[in-house]
């Protein structure tokens, strides 16, 4: 790892969840998530050299962001929160109540089973955020297949806010050099598009894969390079055909967290890569300052 990016790695994707008594999980969702707090997230990325974290909502809490607050809480500066609300009830005062605690993000979930915006579709849903989101300092994170995502492409392109699309798009079978793949690169030579190389194995046939997609990997990062972010996507939810009833707990992926990182970094061509995507992309998208480690 190099010596530059020492405590100042950025994982920028992962999921905290508390004990069902204090915090329970939504009803409908498709399965019961076991305990996953900021300790034992920090016990295993904190040797890694990770020294800030961006906490994403969880499909199975709904619009109930209240761990993910207390867990920001505690992380202080070296927090960002990429929360779910619903948009018809959003205000101005509730954005800036989330923005004290490190909020900067809201979250468009249209690829979990458990999923209420589906209905909507994408560009419905997003033009009801736009509409009340303040331009600075606040983007749009969306979760759904590349199919989806471009469809929706002349609307995500006249984005007033910025968009963070996660997990490479989530492409399933398609390249970069399909005719969605093209859509999706296309959408990344936007200014204010952004992606997240995270979770590999929801884009790679292998279900605990932990190398990134080398294709894809080089495509995105050949177009955007200054707007690729990396996460762990940790605590790695359970396939979705594991997914099968709320009452059930269905262990998460059985993945190394320092290998997730360290084979990540492995597939970058140079030091200089790892340390715009793992550090410096970071500290722009999410306001992180260089050198900072508040709350550790």
């Amino acid at each position: 790892m190099p010596d530059t990016l020492a405590n100042e790695i950025s994982d920028c994707h992962v999921h905290v969840v508390g004990p069902s008594v204090a915090f329970p999980q939504a009803e409908g969702r498709a399965y019961t998530a076991g305990l996953a707090t900021l300790e034992q997230l920090r016990a295993v990325a904190d040797p890694a050299g990770v020294g800030r974290y961006v906490l994403v909502q969880p499909s199975f809490y709904g619009a109930d962001n209240s761990f993910l607050l207390q867990s920001l809480d505690s992380l202080k500066e070296c927090g960002r929160g990429v929360v779910v609300l619903e948009p018809d009830a959003m205000s101005t005062r509730q954005l800036e109540q989330f923005e004290r605690h490190g909020v900067c993000g809201v979250r468009v979930n249209l690829y979990s089973k458990f999923s209420p915006m589906a209905p909507g579709g994408l560009e419905d849903v997003l033009k009801r955020y736009i509409a009340k989101m303040p331009r600075a300092g606040w983007h749009i994170e969306i979760i759904a297949s590349l199919s989806t995502i471009a469809a929706a492409a002349p609307f995500i392109a006249d984005s007033t806010v910025p968009i963070v699309i996660d997990h490479y798009g989530l492409p399933g079978n398609e390249g970069p050099e399909s005719a969605l793949g093209s859509s999706l690169l296309d959408l990344l030579s936007l200014s204010h598009v952004w992606i997240k190389l995270s979770a590999p194995y929801r884009v790679v046939a292998d279900p605990l894969a932990t190398s990134p997609p080398a294709a894809w990997l080089s495509a995105l990062y050949r177009v955007a390079p200054d707007r690729c972010v990396w996460g762990s996507d940790w605590p790695h939810a359970p396939q979705r055909r594991d997914q099968t009833d709320a009452r059930i707990s269905v262990p998460y992926r059985p993945l190394d967290y320092r290998r997730v990182l360290e084979d990540f970094i492995h597939a970058l061509p140079a030091a200089a890569v790892a340390d715009r995507i793992l550090r410096l992309n970071p500290a722009r998208l999410y306001g992180f300052r260089s050198g900072e480690n508040a709350g550790r």
